[in-house]
């Protein structure tokens, strides 16, 4: 008998606003606060989203891809079916570029480095993942240092995911023994204590506009 996944999370109320950062007659691109979760769970306590708030003006809203709970930056939506159509070919076919910034508890020596380790579900520790080699799917991250801290002690860096696995650059930053600083999941509790919030914001993204066919690059400042 399968065992059932219960999920006890409730969201804190997030009284920030969501800033939108380019919108035309096809998609529209915003600035997700941290602290809210892109689409509505099942708990009728978690209905604030990004999708909940934005269907209000756009019924159609479509979610080309979506940011962790604890995660702020740059997300990509779609005004209609055949746009995101469009835009989930692309993310499949992995011509979406995707940038993102990070503070990792220690000091990162390396300066810059490619994490290649796959990455499954953990069926015991719900809603964690983890790395198995024998079970895993592909994952790669690339990552450069942008600086080094020393109070706290930590590092900024700059992630290149390769491949969009859940949770993919939390996971790698434990596996290099740098836990992303206010990971919930995969940190501790003295990295986790670091700070109020996830350090890791969406920085820019890179993609064809489905209409026009043009390159677009649009990039959300990093607040930290």
């Amino acid at each position: 008998m399968k065992k059932e996944i219960v999920d006890n999370f409730i969201a804190p109320k997030c009284d920030e606003k969501i800033q939108v950062l380019y919108e035309d007659a096809y998609l529209l691109v915003i600035n997700k606060p941290s602290c809210l979760l892109s689409l509505s769970g099942k708990n009728p306590l978690n209905i604030d989203s990004v999708h909940f708030r934005l269907a209000k003006k756009n019924a159609d809203i479509r979610l080309s891809h979506r940011l962790d709970f604890g995660t702020s930056g740059i997300m990509l939506l779609a005004k209609n079916k055949e746009v995101n159509a469009n835009l989930t070919k692309q993310f499949q076919s992995r011509t979406v570029k995707k940038r993102y910034i990070s503070l990792l508890a220690g000091k990162v020596s390396d300066t810059m480095g490619v994490i290649d380790l796959p990455i499954a579900k953990d069926r015991l520790l719900f809603p964690r993942l983890k790395i198995c080699h024998i079970e895993g799917k592909s994952a790669q991250s690339h990552y450069q240092v942008l600086e080094r801290l020393t109070r706290p002690v930590c590092t900024k860096v700059i992630f290149t995911p390769l491949t969009g696995r859940t949770h993919q650059l939390r996971l790698h930053s434990q596996a290099m023994g740098h836990p992303i600083v206010g990971c919930d999941l995969y940190g501790n509790s003295t990295t986790e204590n670091m700070a109020p919030r996830l350090m890791l914001h969406a920085l820019d993204i890179t993609f064809e506009h489905p209409h026009s066919q043009k390159t677009m690059t649009l990039t959300s400042p990093c607040p930290f």
